[in-house]
């Protein structure tokens, strides 16, 4: 009998739990990679599904060998798939060179003998029959029995209570962030669910302006993005990202203003980016930026305006960029 499809359920983005509804709440890792569902259907075949519904079994090699994990036993889990850095940590640039292979098996191969990754699983919505009415306390331990572990997948442990505890661990050890799960929640497959919240650990520096993108729609005439850089050590404006969110319309069109007014046929920026459509400024605009982390090359990921610095000059600013790898 088929396996049933099921939709992984979604978190909604939050804060922690009231500290008197703490112990109500477990708290895992958020993890930095790509959502999949496992589906076990216990003749020794693995299926990956992505949170689109697609089969992406063929991107991920290295992962054939979980369907004989269990046995003949039937199962759906839910989990993700992470590429790991040398210091062990998930890396999702990384990740993106072996995401999209999945009609490629003879390249998914070479890139997994490359870059292998690792399945950490979080639930299981189905196991020999249907889970989703169950609290998620009772399927957690359920798929703890289960004791998956091997080359390329584990089930990392879930703490129940501690959730300010949990949240500054991820912070210290710079980890993306922190899910939290209430203890009776059934599994709502395809919802963004109040019962799930995620928590992003987010950083903020400096930054100083080189350019800008013009917006389009509603934005016509106005900036779309600012290009965003930070000195190195040698004291050259390397780009780290454009910034497109986090102004109000009323600080969008006085950002127009300055941006005009800084305008430049150079690119202050060093190497010069090839992004079409760039308008050159001249490097004296500093702002604050809230991002999640960087890519292996400094690049800011989901980066947000916070608030202009006109108290800073460039000079400032400056805050020397963490080395990209040779």
């Amino acid at each position: 009998m088929p396996l049933p499809f099921i939709a992984p359920m979604l978190a909604t983005p939050g804060s922690l739990p009231p500290a008197a509804q703490d112990r109500r709440w477990a708290y895992e890792t958020k993890q930095d990679g790509q959502r999949v569902m496992v589906y076990l259907p216990g003749d020794g075949s693995v299926q990956l599904r992505a949170r689109s519904g697609e089969d992406i079994t063929a991107a991920y090699p290295e992962l054939r060998p979980l369907g004989a994990a269990l046995g003949p036993t039937p199962a759906v889990l839910d989990g993700e798939v992470l590429a790991l850095d040398e210091r062990g940590r998930a890396d999702f640039q990384l990740l993106q060179s072996r995401m999209g292979l999945a009609h490629a098996p003879a390249r998914a191969a070479r890139r997994a003998a490359q870059v292998p990754v690792h399945l950490v699983l979080f639930d299981v919505p189905y196991l020999t029959e249907p889970l989703l009415r169950l609290p998620y306390a009772r399927r957690r331990a359920r798929l703890e029995e289960l004791e998956l572990a091997g080359p390329y997948w584990s089930t990392p442990g879930a703490v129940t209570g501690h959730g300010a505890e949990a949240l500054r661990a991820t912070r210290e050890h710079g980890l993306e962030g922190l899910v939290c799960k209430r203890l009776d929640s059934v599994y709502e497959p395809g919802v963004r669910s109040r019962a799930w919240i995620k928590i992003r650990n987010m950083r903020a520096e400096d930054v100083i302006i080189g350019g800008w993108l013009p917006g389009k729609g509603r934005l016509t005439g106005l900036p779309g993005a600012v290009l965003a850089g930070q000195r190195d050590a040698e004291g050259r404006l390397r780009y780290v990202g454009g910034v497109g969110t986090g102004w109000s319309e009323a600080e969008r069109v006085r950002l127009a203003e300055l941006l005009r007014e800084a305008a430049s046929d150079r690119c202050p920026f060093d190497p010069v980016p090839r992004i079409p459509q760039a308008r050159w400024v001249v490097p004296r605009l500093v702002g604050e930026v809230s991002y999640s982390t960087r890519t292996r090359h400094g690049m800011l990921r989901q980066p947000s305006w916070l608030r202009s610095r006109p108290d800073l000059t460039p000079e400032e600013s400056a805050a020397d960029l963490p080395q990209a790898p040779g």
